[in-house]
């Protein structure tokens, strides 16, 4: 037997229960990976919570739970292609990742080697977060010389989010509660409180324009965005929700090829830091939801099997 979070019923935290369920076994064409750590995402707890969105992406129940992992491959099957025995990884299982065991079909599309000089912990944060950043950024074309907000800094992905555009060349605005603006300015942006008021504040702190924006939680950055003047097609949103006329939504699916490459180069040049906010054994996965889906949290949950 092996160890995994489930649920069977859809609802808040009480849901989720760390259960014994059979070890499974690499078929012809995949690989299993015992998985060391697994980094938490708000998608997560919302399909835990919401039949809707587990239907989007193939859900039923009962379910397991979490999204990104990282491990070991520890078998492979007879057909599987890529990867051996050994090799340490990362990757995406929606529905699937805290658990023991992840199988994962070769040829992999979201199975990546793990480089040298990144721990478990940082892998593991890496899939859901740095490709919806990269593919955020990447729909506004955004390049050196522009002056970008991004709604949500703070958050999970506004971390990966404020420091590809750095690396890009741009000038960072982040929307964030005010508690958080020390650890925003260490990662390289301009900090600006959310909430009413906010195009005024914007206005303040680049009276010579707005030239892009990405809303990485709710329509108020791209909203305010729009009123300065910002094309809409230089406007991305990851959120759900009516779509705003000519903004572009977008969303991990979307990302480019190479960019988690991108971002594992430029964690190992230290270009890119990845700050772990918590880390919880799996026995306490409840207590680890809690905590980032309060979303005050600066950086990343982690849960260790």
């Amino acid at each position: 037997m092996s160890k995994a979070v489930r649920y069977r019923r859809f609802g808040g935290l009480d849901v989720l229960g760390l259960e014994d369920v059979p070890e499974p076994h690499a078929g012809p064409d995949e690989v299993r990976v015992r998985v060391a750590s697994a980094g938490l995402n708000p998608m997560d707890w919302q399909i835990a919570a919401q039949p809707e969105m587990a239907a989007r992406f193939g859900i039923t129940l009962p379910a397991g739970f979490g999204s990104d992992f990282a491990g070991v491959v520890d078998e492979t099957g007879a057909e599987a292609s890529g990867f051996t025995v050994g090799d340490r990884v990362f990757g995406g299982a929606i529905g699937r990742s805290v658990a023991d065991f992840v199988l994962v079909k070769t040829p992999a599309a979201t199975l990546w080697r793990t480089p040298e000089g990144i721990s478990d912990e940082v892998a593991s944060t890496l899939p859901v977060a740095g490709l919806t950043a990269s593919a955020a950024l990447a729909a506004i074309g955004l390049r050196d010389g522009d002056t970008v907000v991004i709604g949500g800094a703070a958050g999970g992905v506004g971390i990966f989010a404020v420091q590809l555009a750095k690396l890009a060349g741009a000038r960072v605005l982040g929307t964030a509660s005010e508690r958080t603006f020390g650890f925003l300015r260490e990662l390289g942006a301009e900090p600006v409180a959310y909430g009413p008021g906010l195009a005024e504040r914007l206005r303040a702190l680049a009276p010579e324009g707005i030239t892009a924006a990405t809303d990485l939680f709710g329509r108020e950055t791209a909203e305010t965005a729009l009123e300065l003047g910002v094309a809409p097609g230089r406007v991305s949103t990851v959120a759900d929700g009516p779509a705003l006329p000519g903004v572009r939504a977008t969303g991990a699916f979307d990302a480019e090829s190479g960019a988690l490459e991108r971002i594992t180069d430029a964690i190992r040049t230290g270009e890119l830091i990845v700050p772990i906010a918590a880390a919880f054994p799996v026995e306490q996965i409840r207590e680890a939801v809690t905590i980032q889906a309060g979303r005050h949290v600066h950086g990343k949950i982690v849960v260790s099997l």
